[in-house]
């Protein structure tokens, strides 16, 4: 497999202070890899090394198969960038930043840029001075900057930051498009709703360590069930589960109960069917609550 991003036990210090500790990861050619973590978990200083703004304490970062120090020069061209606090000239229009940007790399399609406009609804306000757009507008114009070159690899950082549902939605289409062209992006975020919709494989960072790395079916399909039964009050709802392998959270109201459930499903429904039962209700996890367990617990998890 071809790999665009690969850290490798990469760690950064500021003085005694943790950035990021012993950070592997491996991102595929053609993947939407989401890195989602809470404020402050090292998300930014990961995107801050991957673009060389700074350099890893210790750890190698490979993009495109070579050393990313040394090959910074040759990555900034295949490289569409998107920092979480980026800075604009205030004093510019929106067409003149994003003209200034294309001088750089020597790179400037104006009919491509035109139809970014057009699809993130921001045509009127790119002839606007900077300083006098919302922050979702100027948000818009960040990431026209990361597209306009067609980049072969995107890195994002908290990307839909400001953006409307429907201007949020057609970001989400051309992110997909990027992909069908078999190129990459690396998104990061504390959102769940930012990156469920489009990435293919999720890790999950807090304190500066990841703590879960899988695609998001495999982290729905092992995420805890949740079961409410009812009785008709002949028997104690409890003392039916509470044995069984893979029951956690018990508790019980009147003749309900309700639990957690990690055990073998039809273990499950071979116990129930030896009682009569008023209501039974089987529910996967909501992913919320999914993502707020690894950031609540931050339990590491051990990945070959």
């Amino acid at each position: 497999m071809q790999y665009v991003i690969e850290l490798e036990n990469v760690t950064k210090m500021y003085g005694l202070s943790r950035g990021v500790v012993n950070i592997s990861l491996q991102v595929p050619k053609g993947a939407v890899f989401g890195f989602l973590g809470p404020n402050g978990a090292g998300k930014t200083t990961t995107i801050s090394m991957l673009v060389n703004l700074i350099h890893p304490t210790s750890g190698t970062i490979r993009l495109f198969d070579k050393d990313s120090e040394e090959a910074q020069l040759e990555n900034r061209a295949r490289i569409g960038f998107l920092a979480g606090d980026m800075a604009l000239d205030k004093v510019l229009t929106g067409w003149q930043q994003l003209e200034y940007f294309g001088s750089l790399r020597n790179n400037f399609d104006k009919g491509y840029v035109r139809d970014l406009a057009r699809r993130f609804n921001c045509t009127n306000e790119l002839k606007k001075k900077i300083k006098t757009l919302s922050r979702g507008n100027q948000q818009k114009i960040g990431l026209i900057a990361a597209l306009m070159h067609k980049p072969e690899l995107l890195i994002l950082d908290e990307p839909t930051s400001g953006l409307d549902p429907l201007v949020q939605a057609e970001f989400n289409k051309i992110i997909l498009e990027h992909q069908q062209a078999g190129k990459t992006t690396f998104i990061s975020s504390h959102m769940l709703s930012e990156v469920q919709e489009l990435c293919d494989e999720l890790a999950i960072i807090r304190e500066g360590e990841v703590v879960s790395r899988k695609s998001l079916k495999d982290i729905v399909t092992s995420a805890p069930r949740v079961v409410r039964l009812s009785t008709d009050g002949s028997y104690n709802p409890t003392q039916l589960v509470k044995d069984l392998k893979g029951v956690t959270r018990l508790s019980q109201h009147d003749h309900s109960v309700s639990f957690s459930f990690t055990g073998d499903i039809n273990q499950l429904l071979a116990r129930l069917t030896t009682h009569r039962l008023r209501t039974v209700v089987i529910k996967d996890a909501e992913l919320e609550d999914i993502f707020m367990s690894f950031y609540a617990e931050g339990k590491k998890e051990n990945h070959a």
